[in-house]
């Protein structure tokens, strides 16, 4: 029985773990559900391995909260076979987010190359779809740009002398008509939204590299707790 204290403080610290793990699985869901809409708006549809990364965060997302839940079944009740379980689910887990990770880094240049070309198509269509105009207003109006390179790429799209008014430094009604350079944005939004985007992949590739490591020091706590089980050692 020597080592019935430590066996505690490790199920207990388990315990805190799971708990963060159905955070994190919560967290990663609303992450993948959030990039998922706005790469579809975005960016061209298309099965590429960038623009599938959102659908494996929600993915890895539901399936870590399934797991925690099988780690917490198995722990409260000390079920060697459910925690064994819980600890090679776990470990699936902390290689498709360390794949995931490094697909973040590898498929960033790769998302801003849809989303350019998204972009300008979106431009294109301002005029002649309701839905894509309020779309493309506002992006202009949330990251303060204006056209794909700048303002001028409105030139061949709206009447003369003329840009959307989400391109205005303050959007009022007709602001972009005979517009002055000096009151309109002057950076383009591929840049500035492309710059958002590598940003954000970045961030969510060095989350899911963090949350492996974590993940790692729960299937060490399920293998010790583990050990203990089979040794016939009371840890309530």
């Amino acid at each position: 029985m020597a080592v019935e204290g430590p066996m505690r403080c490790v199920k207990f610290l388990l315990y805190v773990i799971l708990l963060a793990f159905c955070a994190c699985a919560v967290g990663l869901i609303a992450v993948g559900v959030a990039a998922q809409i706005f790469l579809n708006q975005a960016v061209s549809q298309g099965a590429t391995a960038g623009s599938l990364l959102p659908l494996v965060i929600i993915a890895v997302g539901a399936f870590l909260f399934l797991v925690a839940f099988v780690g917490c079944c198995g722990t409260c009740k000390e079920n060697n076979c459910l925690v064994i379980t819980f600890a090679i689910l776990l470990s699936l887990i902390v290689v498709v987010e360390v794949a995931a990770g490094i697909a973040g880094y590898v498929f960033k240049n790769e998302i801003m190359s849809e989303f350019n070309k998204s972009f300008e198509n979106n431009m294109k269509e301002y005029r002649k779809n309701n839905k894509t105009a309020i779309f493309v207003d506002k992006l202009q109006e949330k990251f303060s740009c204006c056209g794909a390179a700048n303002y001028s790429d409105w030139a061949n799209i709206m009447p003369k002398n003329q840009v959307p008014d989400s391109c205005c430094l303050n959007v009022t009604l007709g602001c972009g008509t005979d517009f002055k350079v000096e009151d309109i944005h002057n950076e383009g939004c591929t840049e500035t939204i492309g710059h958002w985007l590598r940003n954000s992949l970045q961030v969510v590739a060095e989350a899911a590299l963090g949350i492996a490591a974590v993940e790692v020091l729960g299937v060490v706590f399920a293998c010790l707790l583990v050990k203990s089980i089979r040794s016939g050692y009371e840890v309530m």
